[in-house]
């Protein structure tokens, strides 16, 4: 429901520093209408279009504030009411969206609607507790899903999505979704990330409150939601935040600075207060009002860095001369410390692409302040490794290894990814060599090998399945494909993986601690690595692993002598392997245990208690 605006809002959102200014901006409900306000400061005038003034601009006039928002009262809108803004240039009127609207119409229609965001929540104990499930300590394994691709029968309403979705994480034991962008956007090709509501779930899966819904569910179901933010850049349609008042307000006004050509989206002014409340509030509003657990920063080196994506003579230089975004990199700083004061188990997740210092290093030391950041090296550095045929494996066992040598620098994400996935890639699946033995026996390693490194999970749909072809989004995934015992085996696999992530504390407990890891066999030319994993308590768990076609036993040193027993093998007949691996116990003596590793496969193998 409505109230006022106060002094205090207006100083706030004048500073850059309101992290609720959906709270008085935007449509606001009272018992005779509803109160609007839009910030639009070099508009000559300003109205609400509606069905009940014949959307007619100035038939519901709004005045100004010194703060360049303009705010009034229309009688007799309720809830669905859709709107728009009527904004008089010196060139014409432009007719936009609401930026702060909460809900809108379905796509490709584009008004804004009123709403009420009432909902009667049950996840309070999830809520209170959420911090532990995303501890730096903790399993976290991201499943990464496209709402719209994930079932047949598009679009697939978030209410109807809920109960086979969890049925789902649960028998692959994910503790976390990652939803690409469910912002409101108008072109479904851009998978959501040209957003132009950053308050609104798309009206293509339902209501604001069958959101709530979904993520209620999944809550009351131990599963934690993050989503997919965009605070990047925005799409240069006419109806939304491009040139909203007739000048460049939400975006730089130098192209060098507001446009990315990589894209051909606008960049947020990440120098202006008011845009800088904007993006804050957005951030919390998900929180406050959808009860999500953390965010997914989309595209962060194009934030950090002015020359990202451009040729030279495309970019400005910053004050001091070089190419760091001072004022985007201030914007992080202040949006990741104002998230984790307010709400300190919700995480913040760097999508960033280079060795940018200090990305989940404290604002307080100089860092961006980000929870994780996604480790796109190794992605890189493994899919290449993979992709190659096993006889030149050997020849590049750095591009394995060479991750050892940076892992400690920042708390880190393993992803697999939808971008890995699409644009003529492949599917996982579609990358591994040789012939189809090799090649489920090469995706059944892969996965193992990201689930045994130090730190966080991540995967996108379908690869679960081993799903042979690349994404499609106006497709769906390929359920069937659990019909083929290969494709049921991934699936064993993953749900296996989880299992053994959650119980050995050595797996997850120290992620970021490079004395929790060490190398114990290094043999390129047999291409076999061997390695430790330390928890707490200090229980090792030892991993081996071969990239060629032939079965190897190899004497690897180990930290105890006494049996040792195997928890799992890639080759398991479970998975869709011949049963290779270590059965019963296997006799560590003189600090070294005879391991046998099964071809393109992997082994853990743990101190019999």
């Amino acid at each position: 429901m409505s109230r006022p605006m106060t002094e205090e809002d207006r100083w706030l959102f004048a500073e850059g520093r309101h992290d609720r200014a959906y709270e008085v901006m935007g449509a606001h409900l009272d018992e005779d209408g509803a109160w609007f306000r839009v910030w639009a400061p070099n508009a000559r005038a300003v109205s609400v279009l509606t069905d009940g003034n014949g959307w007619t601009p100035g038939a519901d006039a709004l005045v100004s504030s010194n703060e360049g928002i303009w705010e009034g009262h229309v009688a007799g809108v309720g809830a669905g009411t859709t709107y728009k803004y009527a904004v008089r240039t010196d060139h014409g009127t432009l007719t936009k969206i609401d930026p702060f609207a909460f809900h809108n119409e379905l796509p490709p229609d584009t008004a804004s609607m009123v709403w009420d965001l009432s909902h009667e929540w049950g996840d309070e104990e999830w809520v209170s507790d959420r911090g532990t499930h995303l501890a730096h300590d903790a399993p976290v394994s991201i499943y990464e899903l496209h709402l719209g691709s994930w079932r047949p029968g598009y679009p697939v309403p978030f209410r109807d999505l809920a109960d086979p979705l969890i049925s789902h994480l649960q028998t692959h034991g994910f503790s976390h979704i990652e939803l690409l962008p469910v912002m409101e956007h108008p072109f479904y090709g851009s998978w959501g990330y040209q957003l132009t509501g950053y308050f609104a779930p798309t009206a293509r899966y339902g209501r604001p409150q069958d959101f709530m819904f979904f993520v209620d569910s999944l809550h009351q179901a131990g599963i934690g939601v993050i989503l997919d933010w965009v605070p990047s850049h925005f799409p240069t349609d006419d109806h939304a935040l491009a040139l909203f008042d007739g000048t460049s307000l939400y975006e730089h006004p130098d192209p060098r600075r507001g446009f990315q050509p990589e894209w051909g989206s606008m960049v947020f002014n990440y120098g202006r207060n008011e845009v800088r409340s904007f993006l804050r509030s957005s951030a919390h509003f998900w929180v406050d009002h959808y009860h999500v657990d953390g965010f997914r920063v989309d595209a962060v080196a194009s934030m950090l860095y002015l020359d990202y994506s451009r040729k030279p003579g495309e970019w400005a230089p910053n004050e001091h001369g070089g190419n760091h975004h001072l004022e985007a990199i201030s914007f992080l700083q202040d949006v990741n410390e104002s998230i984790q004061t307010t709400h300190p188990g919700v995480k913040m997740i760097a999508e960033e692409s280079t060795a940018f210092s200090g990305v989940t290093r404290s604002p307080m030391d100089g860092g961006l302040g980000f929870a994780w950041k996604w480790d796109m090296g190794w992605m890189n550095d493994t899919l290449d490794h993979f992709s190659r045929e096993p006889v030149h494996r050997s020849h590049h066992q750095n591009e394995l290894t060479f991750r050892s040598m940076y892992a400690g620098s920042e708390a880190f994400v393993l992803p697999l990814s939808h971008d890995e996935v699409v644009h003529g890639k492949g599917s996982l699946l579609g990358r591994m060599p040789g012939d189809d033995w090799q090649r489920y026996a090469n995706l059944r390693l892969l996965l193992a090998y990201q689930w045994t490194l130090p730190g966080k999970k991540l995967l996108f749909m379908g690869g679960e399945l081993g799903q042979p072809t690349e994404w499609d989004h106006e497709g769906s995934l390929p359920w069937e494909l659990l019909e083929d015992a290969r494709h049921r085996g991934i699936s064993n696999l993953i749900a296996d993986l989880n299992k053994l992530y959650r119980s050995e504390p050595a797996l997850h407990e120290k992620d970021h601690d490079p004395g929790a890891f060490e190398f114990r066999l290094d043999d390129p030319a047999e291409g076999v690595l061997a390695w430790l994993r330390w928890g707490e308590p200090p229980r090792p768990v030892l991993i081996a692993m071969g990239t060629t076609p032939g079965p190897r036993t190899r004497s690897v040193s180990v930290p105890s002598n006494g049996a040792w027993v195997e928890l799992l093998s890639t080759d398991a007949v479970r998975y869709g392997g011949a049963g290779v691996g270590n059965p019963g116990v296997v006799i560590a003596s003189d600090g070294f245990l005879d391991v046998t590793i099964p071809p393109l496969g992997l082994v853990v193998l743990i101190p019999k208690e």
